[in-house]
């Protein structure tokens, strides 16, 4: 492949992205739970998210957040999807430490265990992904696939979330979240690709602008996330649950696993196991939610 030789570059492009990943998720949850109109909520409504476009430190949030973005994109374009999206799970080690340091927590040893059995589960899988993965070719109807799947998901959630949202906990926001970011991050790839093939029409704009969909969506997901949870378990669940999606969109649809053999496969499945557990222990131990519980 013509990008070959770039993939560590797009590899400390995705490393650069988890960092400013971090940050972003720290500022914009200390402005979502220092709104009092949302502390105690189970989810926002518009006037609550309406009034945090007024804090600069949820605006810093964002623009930390932008450039996290900035830089994955250019890693997607340097490299296959299921390389480049599970390198974010190093937002989950920064964050967790970040937000331990502000808010005075100490982390006990279940918690520093959660995340190092997510970040060996991720870990695992990005080596095992690095060795098998390749780009292709992607054809009209793939790409029709992606987009019905992720439209027909976007109506989903939304309906569900209306009808749920007062019972909703900051798993439910994390998993809608991390199952739409999954999409997005495979739709940009797929433009992406779509581009370098020369190949930029009314399906390839249908793709973006699903794509912008799912990115609206899921943030307000996230806002939701922040005001019922710590931002290191909100990071936590996005680093698994995204590229989880992500990775299986690009196996099945743009067959970026054609070249993968079954001790690789075995790999990707036992990696995966390990890292969703380590998300479930740490949604179980995590000190915050024990106090919130308390």
């Amino acid at each position: 492949m013509p990008f070959e030789d770039l993939r560590p570059l797009a590899i400390a492009l995705a490393i650069l992205g988890a960092v400013f990943l971090s940050m972003g998720a720290q500022f914009q949850n200390d402005a979502v739970t220092s709104q009092p109109s949302s502390v105690g909520r189970k989810s926002l409504g518009i006037k609550q998210l309406t009034a945090l476009l007024a804090r600069p430190r949820w605006l810093v949030g964002t623009l930390f957040l932008g450039l996290a973005i900035v830089l994955q994109l250019s890693a997607l374009a340097l490299a296959p999807l299921i390389v480049v999206q599970p390198i974010g799970a190093i937002a989950l080690i920064i964050t967790s430490f970040l937000n331990a340091r502000i808010y005075r927590i100490k982390l006990d040893r279940r918690t520093l265990a959660s995340i190092l059995i997510t970040m060996l589960g991720v870990g695992s899988f990005v080596g095992f992904a690095s060795q098998g993965a390749v780009d292709q070719i992607l054809t009209d109807g793939q790409l029709l696939l992606i987009v019905s799947a992720l439209v027909s998901l976007i109506l989903a959630f939304a309906l569900l979330f209306l009808l749920t949202r007062k019972s909703a906990g900051p798993l439910h926001y994390i998993f809608g979240a991390g199952v739409l970011y999954g999409f997005v991050a495979s739709l940009a790839k797929v433009v992406l690709l779509r581009i370098r093939q020369g190949d930029f029409e009314w399906l390839t704009l249908l793709a973006l602008l699903a794509l912008i969909g799912a990115t609206v969506l899921g943030g307000w997901f996230v806002q939701n996330a922040y005001a019922s949870g710590p931002p290191d378990l909100v990071i936590a669940g996005l680093t698994v649950v995204d590229p989880a999606v992500a990775i299986g969109i690009a196996i099945i649809f743009l067959g970026e696993a054609q070249q993968a053999d079954p001790i690789q496969i075995a790999g990707f499945v036992v990696s995966g196991i390990v890292a969703i557990s380590g998300v479930l222990m740490l949604s179980k131990f995590h000190p915050q939610l024990d106090k919130s519980k308390g």
